[in-house]
């Protein structure tokens, strides 16, 4: 598959980031004699960052290629994405240039911020609105407006790449999305303009308060939860009176003078300006990391669009051992010596033991139906460091898989393959009803059999059996 991205600024090359990481061939056009040095340094954060979501490996990266012919760019292209500045006559010339370039077959979308379809297509491209939001290679979202077979066909590649497209019922300037925010920023700039808020306590107010609410939860349910057990309905009859109060400037825009612009750079200057762009980025990633990392647990937000997507990803088959992991060491596992901290170790086989479990059959409907396999013991070795972006797999040899009992040996390997630690877990197969051991049912005993017998042939593993303190 390929994607071919027009503009190669913050959006564009954060589209070509997203494509690229999910095995895409990404072509690049941009007249920019920086363009491949800037979209490198964001391709760069992206390798750090998008990786770090999943505990599964994203495909192999695809090629990525830079050109100053956009027939070249855009032939062959499944996808071809427009981001350049927001000037509907460049637009236009761009748009109605790709319409007659790009394969038939091919989406074009545009990651117009406010024009709308019809805008974008009054001079002949045939276009869709395909809005994303900064950093493309880390957040969900696209917004997609315009003709229903295409926006149809753009959500489908848009989820096989780890993407939530929210599909528009009728078209409207801006969107929906950048409305919201327009009504905010709009009165975050009242505030600084008044004197009654910096920019920094404005930000504290978001981050500190509704902003950790609406990244779960959103608007309307974290409302309805306001309400208490009465609802939203109660909510509504409580709250609802306020909107006549003159509480808000929302119909009133501040003049947009230098002093005005002065004022905000300034305070953000003192808020931000000890950290260059790249680190913010970071900084930003990071957070972003660990935030959506954590609603993976729960599955809300863009945690269930991760965990969807991660489902998608396949787990290569070893001939000899079962491959049960296969990721990238996120920045979050390192530690002050700059390595894999040890309890991340354990947390990586742990992962392992239910991937296997989900081979034998012992997977959730197995757990739903009331077993499954508690560990007893772990026993690790660590062998080797493991750093941020190292890619981390993980073999299984059954030692023993009989009665109530399943024995485990998890190899961790590094990208060179090289046994950078093992760890030995021995479980008890349990009726979650009673709390005490059982034996397993007979599908999964079968599996596990399987396994067993084939892996008796091969070797003791080195280290198996061992003990803490143990000499060589």
């Amino acid at each position: 598959m390929k994607a071919t991205i027009v503009g190669g600024g913050v959006i564009g090359g954060g589209w070509a980031a997203r494509f690229l990481l999910n095995g895409w061939d990404v072509a690049v056009y941009d007249t920019d004699p920086e363009a491949e040095r800037k979209i490198g340094e964001v391709i760069a954060n992206a390798r750090r960052s998008l990786p770090a979501l999943y505990d599964r490996l994203l495909p192999e990266e695809g090629a990525l290629t830079f050109h100053d012919d956009l027939a070249a760019a855009a032939a062959g292209a499944d996808w071809v994405q427009e981001s350049v500045p927001e000037r509907l006559d460049l637009k236009h010339k761009v748009l109605g240039s790709l319409s007659e370039l790009a394969p038939s077959g091919a989406v074009i979308g545009s990651s117009t911020s406010g024009f709308k379809p019809s805008e974008l297509n009054s001079q002949g491209a045939r276009a869709i609105v395909a809005h994303p939001f900064n950093p493309v290679y880390l957040l969900p979202l696209v917004e997609l407006v315009g003709d229903a077979a295409e926006t149809g066909k753009a959500a489908q590649i848009l989820r096989d790449i780890g993407m939530f497209p929210l599909t528009l019922r009728k078209e409207i300037d801006a969107h929906i999305a950048d409305r919201l925010l327009e009504a905010v920023w709009r009165e975050s700039l009242w505030l600084v303009k008044d004197g009654v808020a910096t920019t920094e306590e404005i930000d504290e107010a978001i981050r500190m308060a509704f902003g950790i609410r609406w990244a779960q939860m959103g608007l309307f349910e974290t409302y309805r939860i306001a309400g208490g057990e009465a609802g939203m309905k109660h909510f509504m009859a409580q709250f609802g009176p306020a909107l006549e109060w003159p509480w808000t400037k929302l119909m009133d825009v501040p003049e947009f003078t230098e002093e005005l612009v002065d004022l905000i750079a300034g305070q953000s200057d003192a808020q931000s300006g000890h950290l260059s762009i790249r680190d913010l980025e970071r900084l930003r990633d990071d957070n972003l990391v660990g935030i959506m990392r954590a609603l993976k647990k729960s599955g809300s937000g863009a945690g269930g669009v991760i965990n969807r997507h991660e489902a998608n990803l396949n787990v290569e088959a070893d001939p000899e051992l079962p491959v049960t992991g296969d990721r990238q060491v996120p920045q979050s596992w390192t530690d002050y010596n700059g390595h894999m901290n040890e309890a991340h170790y354990l947390e990586a086989a742990a992962a392992a033991t239910d991937r296997f479990m989900e081979l034998i059959g012992a997977d959730g409907d197995y757990v739903a139906s009331g077993r499954s396999y508690f560990t007893v013991e772990n026993h690790i070795r660590y062998l080797d460091e493991l750093h941020a972006g190292d890619r981390l797999t993980i073999t299984t040899q059954v030692l023993k898989g009989e009665g109530k009992k399943m024995q485990l040996f998890h190899f961790l390997k590094g990208t060179g393959g090289q046994v950078a630690a093992t760890v030995e877990t021995l479980l008890l197969h349990v009726d979650l009803k009673t709390r005490s051991s059982s034996l397993p049912g007979p599908e999964v005993a079968d599996r596990l059999a399987i396994f067993a017998n084939h892996h008796a042939r091969l070797p003791t593993p080195d280290g198996a059996g061992r003990f803490v303190g143990q000499r060589a």
